[in-house]
């Protein structure tokens, strides 16, 4: 196989992403699916840590709005809530024969480690997935923002956002057949035009120490490794002097 591109790289995925079109809770082969694509990039040699939402289950700025729960408590809910996301991926991978470790950012040690940053690196030169839940931690911070967050705190060469659709278009590519993909974008586009490719202080982020984010369909077969590899995938944007 190729030598990769990016030889670390956090993926986020949302929650959507581990459940069926339209649906809540959990997809075996949603989850399946993803762990194939990961499994290709480690047998490239690659290093991943996955970032997990939990928009499947809960989000907490809904919660407290329709139950009137007070939104650092919803939110703390909804990091909960990845730990399920989690640990669901871990038993996947192990399945396909890919090592997996669980870290987390809130103290759940009957369950999963704590995250830290040292042990996290350790386990990705053993060659083993890294699968990061609740978030930083914190609550009104987003799994966006502790994708980037991790991602420059472990020295990672891109952050791999996962999507249902190609990349990045000019408009709701669903709605109006019009709208053309991206090919590359560069920070400040996404933060001038609102492109919402992650949400802004990601991006920030991003910018900040030079962090390409690459925004790809991870529903297509082929295409987590094609984009590790630097193949023309998805949309680009920034990394260093952009």
């Amino acid at each position: 196989m190729s030598k990769p591109k990016y030889r670390r790289v956090v993926l986020k995925i949302s929650g959507e992403g581990l459940c069926a079109e339209n649906e809540q809770g959990l997809d075996v082969a949603a989850m399946k699916a993803i762990g194939g694509e990961i499994r290709s990039v480690t047998e490239q040699g690659a290093q991943v840590v996955v970032v997990v939402g939990a928009g499947n289950w809960i989000r907490g700025r809904v919660l407290a709005q329709s139950h009137g729960i007070p939104a650092a408590t919803a939110d703390y809910m909804g990091m909960l809530a990845t730990v399920l996301n989690g640990l669901a991926l871990q038993e996947t991978l192990i399945s396909l024969g890919v090592p997996t470790r669980v870290q987390s950012a809130i103290a759940i040690d009957r369950v999963c480690e704590r995250f830290m940053r040292e042990r996290c690196v350790r386990h990705l030169e053993k060659g083993r997935a890294v699968i990061l839940v609740a978030g930083t931690g914190n609550p009104f911070v987003t799994t966006d923002t502790c994708a980037a967050q991790r991602a420059v705190e472990l020295g990672a060469d891109a952050v791999l956002k996962a999507t249902k659709v190609d990349g990045v278009y000019s408009a709701d590519p669903v709605t109006d057949p019009k709208a053309r993909l991206y090919p590359e974008l560069s920070y400040q586009q996404v933060l001038d035009e609102r492109l919402g490719v992650m949400d802004l202080s990601a991006v920030e982020l991003c910018r900040q120490h030079g962090m390409p984010i690459v925004v790809f369909n991870l529903r297509k077969s082929g295409n987590m490794a094609a984009v590790v590899e630097g193949q023309k995938v998805g949309t680009v944007v920034g990394g260093p002097g952009k």
